[in-house]
This record gives C-alpha cells, sequence and structure tokens, in this order.
C-alpha cells in the first residue's frame, strides 16, 4: 500500500476585483454589512470580455501545479475535477482540461459536492494512488459563481458571498512512511439538501418548462441558502470531521500546525479557531479577498498559505469543509 503526497500547487482567479462598494451599483448593500456578516471584503469575477470560464481556470491553476511538481502533462495519470459550476450541463470539467492542456487519452472523474467537493476529491485521488493504479494525479476545484448569480437586491443574499477561481494539486506516490495524506473522512444529510440548492434547471424542471412560464417572479434558478441554518450545522460538523481525523491518526488539536478550513464565512472560520484554542498561526483564511469559491476554496487557501512559507515540511496539515448536500468531511496530512 502506498501513500500518496501533495507535490505541486497552483492557482488562478481572474484579474476582475469587485469589491464590496462595486456592488452597491446594482443591489441595497454596504461594505459594513457584508464585512460584519461574512468577512469579505472583495471578490473576483469573471470578466465576460476574458477567455476565463470554470475549465480554463482549472487549466491555468492545473499548468502551475504540474510545473511546481516538477512533472510534465504526460506524466498525469488521471484528473479528479471537482465545482459545481461546469461550463456545460455535460460533460465535465475534468475532460475539458485533458484536451486544454493536450494531455494523452487519460481518465477524468467528474465530483459534484459544491463546498465540500475538493476535500471529496483528494479523498478519491488518495485512493487510486493508494492501490497502486496511479502514480501522479491532477486534482482541481475550480467555480464560476458570477455568471449564475442574481445581481440585484432580491439576490444579495447570496449574490455578496460567492467568488470566482481556481485551485490544483499534484498528488503523487510516495513510499516514505507518514508523509502524505494520513486519513480522510466524508459524510452526508441529504435532508436537508434544500436549505442549500440551487433546484433549476434540472431534469426534474426543465429549460422548457421555465421557458413557457416565463415568470419572473421564478427563483429556483438561482442559487438559494437558509444561512442561519447552514452557518449553525457548519460550526457543529466542522468540528466533528476535525475531530475524527485527529482520533483516527491518535492525535490531539496542540498537534495541528495548519488548518484550513473551506471559506465559507469567515465568521465560521473564527468559531473553529477559538473552539480549537488555535492561535492566528494555525489558522489560514483568505475569503477577505476572494469570498467563497466553493469547490476552489480550499485548494486556493491551501496553495496561497504554502506560498506564504506558513507551511513547512513536517507540519500537520488539516482540511477541513461543510457545504451543500449537506456533505462534509475532513483531510488529514502530514506535510
Amino acid at each position: 500500500m502506498y501513500n500518496s503526497k501533495i507535490t505541486g500547487l497552483g492557482y488562478y482567479v481572474p484579474d476582475n476585483v469587485v469589491t464590496n462598494n462595486d456592488l452597491k451599483e446594482f443591489m441595497d448593500t454596504s461594505d459594513e454589512w457584508i464585512q460584519e456578516r461574512t468577512g469579505i471584503k472583495e471578490r473576483r469575477w469573471i470578466d465576460p470580455k476574458t477567455e476565463d470560464t470554470t475549465a480554463v481556470m482549472g487549466a491555468k491553476a492545473s499548468r502551475i501545479a504540474i510545473e511546481r511538481a516538477g512533472l510534465t502533462k504526460d506524466d498525469i495519470d488521471f484528473i479528479v475535477f471537482a465545482t459545481l459550476s461546469p461550463d456545460m450541463y455535460f460533460p465535465g470539467g475534468g475532460v475539458q482540461v485533458q484536451d486544454i492542456l493536450e494531455m494523452p487519452t487519460i481518465g477524468a472523474l467528474d465530483v459534484r459536492n459544491q463546498c465540500s467537493g475538493f476535500i471529496y476529491a483528494m479523498s478519491v485521488a488518495d485512493q487510486f494512488i493508494k492501490t497502486g493504479m496511479y502514480k501522479n494525479i491532477l486534482v482541481i476545484g475550480a467555480e464560476n459563481h458570477s455568471g449564475g448569480l442574481e445581481k440585484s437586491t432580491r439576490g444579495r443574499g447570496v449574490t455578496v458571498i460567492f467568488g470566482d477561481g481556481a485551485g490544483a494539486a499534484v498528488l503523487s506516490r510516495c513510499e516514505e512512511e507518514g508523509k502524505g495524506i494520513l486519513s480522510s473522512h466524508l459524510h452526508s444529510e441529504g435532508k436537508h439538501a434544500k436549505e442549500l440548492v440551487l433546484e433549476g434547471p434540472s431534469t426534474g424542471r426543465w429549460v422548457p418548462e421555465i421557458l413557457e412560464k416565463n415568470d419572473p417572479d421564478d427563483t429556483s434558478y438561482y442559487p438559494y441558502m437558509n444561512g442561519q441554518f447552514v452557518f449553525k450545522h457548519a460550526i457543529t460538523r466542522f468540528s466533528e470531521a476535525i475531530v475524527e481525523g485527529l482520533e483516527a491518526n491518535n492525535l490531539q488539536k496542540d498537534d495541528i500546525n495548519m488548518l484550513i478550513p473551506h471559506q465559507a464565512n469567515l465568521r465560521i472560520a473564527q468559531f473553529i479557531q477559538k473552539k480549537f484554542r488555535l492561535s492566528d498561526d494555525q489558522v489560514f483564511n483568505n475569503i477577505m479577498k476572494y469570498g467563497n469559491t466553493t469547490a476552489a476554496s480550499v485548494i486556493i487557501a491551501l496553495t496561497e498559505a504554502w506560498e506564504l512559507g506558513k507551511i513547512k515540511d513536517g507540519d500537520l496539515v488539516v482540511l477541513a469543509a461543510f457545504g451543500s448536500g449537506f456533505t462534509w468531511g475532513s483531510v488529514i496530512m502530514r506535510w
């Protein structure tokens, strides 16, 4: 049985910065209101005049990760692509990245687990490597939220939160004992699925029905979130996933060198930090700059923390996420 270890990291965000004050141009909101509730100061939204899409951003982040791993595109054996905002209803973004990067005809798998998508994707890739099936796997989290948000006062509760971006990691075979991914832990509770949801279009309510009704008050094709309900469950499930991972490896809270939480809301991250009595040096947040980039948030934050020298060889790194589904999980790794 092999271990799997991150050997390369990369991220990409659009150049277009949208501040809280910019949002005031098309909705009733304020910088103070947004920061107080979310901690967000600005986010990146794709400029429609550019080439950026979910897959294109994923490919840009992947090029950086592959180069940093000391590999070429031909060394990658498999792709796992996590997103809730693919460029097309089908096919998914994984095959698009395979094409954009001109890779060999390797397999490509798409993961649809929203905010916990990158955690799930890492778990899948880890299993492929541990069994010896693959040696180097490209794991991507990418989102284009701005193309599907309701940019009006009616939609502000959701729209102010989300940003666009992508991150990628190369997960490689490692034979050094005690290094790399130690364990992953995944959960779901589907009875709460409609508390954070985008209902349409879907095969249950497809485009012809939407066009036929042509109802300007129909909000089912925009994201919906029961914010307080999600917050309440998030702080509980985040904690459970972290504790589960530590206990599985006979570790304590004090052993954590770096916690990278999903960047859903700065208040959630701060609550978890306080609960686990972690210092500012033990938790990394960047939601202030990028907003919630869903499946991309953990990998963008992980990459940025590593680039800033906050993660060092031998560190215990914990990744954790909670989101739509409800789904949540954690990945425990030794750097």
